[in-house]
């Protein structure tokens, strides 16, 4: 039996995203932009929770296209506040369009949301090394960067603590534990991935 991160327990869906996803550098602005927007969905939710409804969410929200959604108006909203697919908040919601359009005005700026969002790891995935659960912070001064320069182009739901989570999931540090058999794994995919292969 292979040792896992003690957060992901025995669920099946949760052990596949930990054992495929969780930690491996991404640099695709639509994915990006996908979990940016899960993890804000996620406040005050369990993260399985947010992953049984993934799906739905890709088929709600146009498999994340910002420009698609940056475009919705108030029957888009209507619309999905009457899916039970997804996380009918309002305000989370209205975020995510809001922060579609954030998305857009930086690819204008920056070229990528990658190339933004990357910056504030100096375009390097931290190798952390934490031997159990407990050791792992919530936030970190990467993800107070981050959030603060988020929040200053007017995202909602991307305080620090989401945005460490969201650093976690995408590969920006490597927070596998030390007796994980993915910490290694993870570890070796970061020195083989950059922006060049992943770019959106």
């Amino acid at each position: 039996m292979a040792t896992r991160c003690e957060w992901c327990g025995d669920d099946g869906l949760y052990v596949a995203y930990h054992d495929a996803e969780w930690g491996v550098p991404a640099y695709d602005d639509r994915h990006l932009f996908e979990m940016l927007i899960l993890e804000g969905a996620q406040a005050g939710l369990s993260w399985l929770t947010v992953l049984r409804k993934r799906e739905e969410y890709r088929r709600a929200f146009d498999g994340f296209d910002p420009a698609r959604v940056a475009a919705y108006g108030p029957r888009d909203v209507e619309r999905l506040l009457a899916n039970p697919g997804i996380v009918r908040n309002r305000l989370k919601i209205a975020s995510a369009i809001r922060n579609a359009r954030g998305v857009l005005e930086i690819q204008e700026e920056f070229g990528s949301l990658q190339a933004f969002l990357w910056r504030c790891v100096g375009g390097v995935p931290r190798q952390n090394a934490w031997p159990s659960i407990g050791d792992i912070p919530a936030k970190s001064e990467e993800s107070d960067l981050m959030s603060r320069e988020l929040k200053q182009r007017g995202f909602n739901f991307v305080g620090s603590t989401i945005c460490y989570a969201f650093m976690q999931a995408v590969g920006m540090v490597n927070d596998h534990m030390t007796g994980c058999f993915r910490h290694e794994e993870v570890k070796r995919l970061a020195r083989t991935t950059g922006p060049a292969a992943g770019r959106a």
